[in-house]
C-alpha cells in the first residue's frame, strides 16, 4: 500500500462510517462492510442495500482503485440511489464511476469496476459472479425519455439487462435495455450490445456484435 492509498483511506473514514450507518444496523455498519472513497459524491442516499449472511469489513469499495491514464485524484464517483443494490460478495466500483439506480441492481461475488464507468437502473440489472468490467463502460436498462405513438401507446419500455458469471466486458462498451450476456463470456472492446445472446465461452463484439470466437476461456 503506497502513502497515498493509506492517506485516502484515512480520509474516507468519516464518509464510509455516515454511509453504512445510513444503510445497516448498528452491529453490522460497525464491521464497515462498505468503503467509501472521500471522492465519491454521495447525491442521494435512500433504497436500501442487501449484503450477504457473512458480513466482512470492506468487502465493498466504491470510488478507489488506479487505472494509469486517468488521474483518479480529480476522479469522483457518484452514489445516487432510491432503490435496490444487492452485494452479494466482494465488490469493487472503481474510481470515478457512476450508479444511478432506481429499480433493483444487482452484484455477484468478485465483481470489479475497473474506473470511469456508469449504470443505469430503472428497473432490473443483474451481475453474476466473477465479472470483471472495463473503463469507459455504460450499462443501461431504461431510454430515460419515454417515446408514444399516435395512439398514445408507450414504444420504449425498460427492458431487464443480465450479465452471467464469469463475464469480462471491455472498455468503451455499451450495454443498453435488452442485452444479455451469457457465462464464460468475453464482450470485446467498443461493442454496443442490445440484444440476447445464448451459448458460453465465447467472443461477443462489433457492431452489430456477432459471435467472433467460441469455445474460448479467459483469466484475470
Amino acid at each position: 500500500m503506497t502513502a497515498y492509498d493509506f492517506w485516502n483511506i484515512l480520509c474516507s473514514l468519516p464518509k464510509t462510517l455516515r454511509f453504512n450507518l445510513r444503510y445497516f444496523p448498528l452491529k453490522t455498519a460497525m464491521k464497515l462492510p462498505v468503503f467509501v472513497s472521500r471522492r465519491t459524491y454521495l447525491r442521494e442516499m435512500n433504497g436500501k442495500i442487501t449484503l450477504p449472511e457473512k458480513v466482512e469489513t470492506a468487502m465493498v469499495r466504491i470510488g478507489f482503485g488506479d487505472v494509469g491514464h486517468y488521474d483518479r485524484k480529480r476522479s469522483r464517483s457518484i452514489w445516487q440511489v432510491s432503490g435496490t443494490v444487492n452485494f452479494n460478495g466482494r465488490t469493487c466500483i472503481g474510481h470515478g464511476s457512476k450508479l444511478s439506480v432506481r429499480g433493483e441492481l444487482t452484484f455477484g461475488s468478485d465483481f470489479d469496476i475497473t474506473a470511469e464507468s456508469t449504470i443505469v437502473c430503472a428497473d432490473k440489472i443483474t451481475f453474476g459472479n466473477d465479472c470483471l468490467l472495463s473503463w469507459d463502460i455504460l450499462v443501461t436498462d431504461t431510454d430515460e425519455h419515454p417515446l408514444y405513438n399516435s395512439d398514445g401507446e408507450r414504444l420504449n419500455s425498460n427492458k431487464p439487462v443480465v450479465v452471467g458469471n464469469h463475464v469480462w466486458i471491455g472498455c468503451k462498451c455499451v450495454l443498453l435495455k435488452g442485452a444479455a450476456v451469457p457465462d464464460n463470456t468475453v464482450v470485446a472492446a467498443g461493442t454496443l450490445l442490445k440484444s440476447v445472446f445464448e451459448g458460453a465461452n465465447m467472443v461477443i463484439g462489433g457492431n452489430p456484435p456477432t459471435v467472433l470466437k467460441s469455445e474460448v476461456h479467459w483469466e484475470r
